[in-house]
């Protein structure tokens, strides 16, 4: 029985009270999502049990269930890109939305992050290495670099030094010896090919350039072991030479970087935006609302029986207002409760079935069964017994 209260669905909508209904109005101007509004009101209503019983709910509040059931989908989506590249997109200018497009695997944050490592190994990384010296002091065997060097050049900031020479000869001017031609033809023929007067002369094969890097390489290594003028300790950048310098005026030079650069958290992995205006965590990757017109069917039935659980769950809010009302000679109870009851458990079977159906669309769950198929083919395919050859 009606009550005269209570605003009771007339049983249909008006196309032209959508727009402008809703909380947030992301929809509007979806003429999909508008047309399908109306639709979706008689959805939920007949789910209520509509024509049957009144449903004590007014259209508005139909477009409203709607519009959060779209925009629950857009995030339960978005928020599983998000984890899916995360990794990828982390840097990257958060100027233009990625919403409908494609985001390609990049080894970009693992090139970043292994630039630490080769910060400290020597081979790589983004902070930039400096060189410096000492002059050396007859007699005198120890060397605060810091005092020395870092207090004049890097304004008193902590260095780490990574290597110290003496004099060392450049390995290019041994690798590439002007001297060791031998023979005006030998000499011709390096000409021809545009390298004049370097030699080796002898060596008639055209060798690839990492096989040169490689050979510098290892005459830089033999200088360090075998011909230093000096051995060292070097702690908390005090150098100690061993032996004590014969001489006064030459010089000690090593290599470094600032120790506040390599410890900035904040350099450089950021595609050249100087840290400002780049994705930095799950808060501002560009993800915007989906467009409803855009979203397949199989969404579209996820969206409308979560509005329809939404509906449920504010009838039953209305219907929790009292508890029974009054009749003659009686009462009836209401069901709020147990709409609510129902209501949440809808929505949580809808988010849980929604949230394994993208976790079966991930990339390492994907890569996953192309493995598991791959396996399983080949299983089969021992099983073919082979032809047999008769010659």
């Amino acid at each position: 029985m009606a009550r005269l209260d209570i605003a009771i669905w007339p049983g249909s909508g008006s196309i032209s009270t959508v727009s402008g209904s809703t909380p947030f109005g992301l929809y509007d101007n979806d003429i999909v999502y508008v047309s399908e509004s109306l639709k979706v009101a008689d959805f939920c209503a007949k789910k209520l049990g509509y024509p049957i019983t009144d449903i004590e709910m007014q259209d508005i509040q139909f477009y409203a269930c709607f519009e959060e059931a779209v925009t629950e989908y857009g995030a339960q989506v978005n928020q599983f890109r998000i984890r899916e590249t995360m990794l990828d997109v982390k840097g990257y200018s958060t100027g233009s939305s990625f919403t409908g497009k494609n985001i390609t695997s990049t080894l970009g944050a693992q090139i970043a992050i292994a630039e630490n490592y080769g910060t400290e190994a020597g081979s790589g990384g983004n902070v930039t290495y400096k060189s410096g010296s000492v002059t050396l002091e007859k007699n005198q065997q120890d060397y605060n670099l810091q005092t020395l060097w870092a207090a004049d050049n890097e304004d008193g900031k902590r260095i780490v030094v990574t290597k110290v020479f003496f004099e060392a000869t450049p390995a290019i001017t041994r690798f590439f010896d002007p001297y060791v031609g031998t023979g005006a033809g030998a000499q011709q023929m390096m000409s021809g090919f545009g390298w004049g007067g370097m030699s080796p002369g002898i060596n008639f094969l055209l060798m690839p350039v990492y096989a040169d890097v490689l050979r510098m390489q290892a005459i830089e290594f033999n200088d360090q072991i075998r011909k230093s003028a000096f051995s060292f300790q070097l702690r908390n950048n005090d150098l100690k030479l061993f032996p004590r310098p014969s001489v006064t005026g030459e010089k000690v030079w090593f290599e470094y970087y600032v120790e506040a650069e390599r410890n900035d958290p904040l350099r450089s992995n950021d595609y050249g935006n100087n840290g400002e205006g780049v994705i930095s965590d799950y808060s501002n990757v560009p993800l915007t609302n989906l467009a409803y017109k855009e979203i397949n069917s199989v969404g579209k039935q996820w969206i409308w029986k979560y509005a329809a659980a939404l509906a449920k769950e504010l009838l039953g809010a209305v219907r929790s207002k009292y508890g029974s009302i009054p009749i003659p000679n009686s009462e009836v109870s209401l069901d709020g409760a147990t709409l609510k009851s129902e209501a949440a458990s809808e929505k949580e079977y809808l988010l849980t079935q929604l949230r394994e159906t993208l976790e079966a669309t991930s990339r390492q769950r994907q890569l996953e069964m192309k493995r598991e198929e791959s396996e399983n083919l080949q299983q089969s395919l021992n099983r073919v017994p082979l032809k047999i050859y008769i010659g």
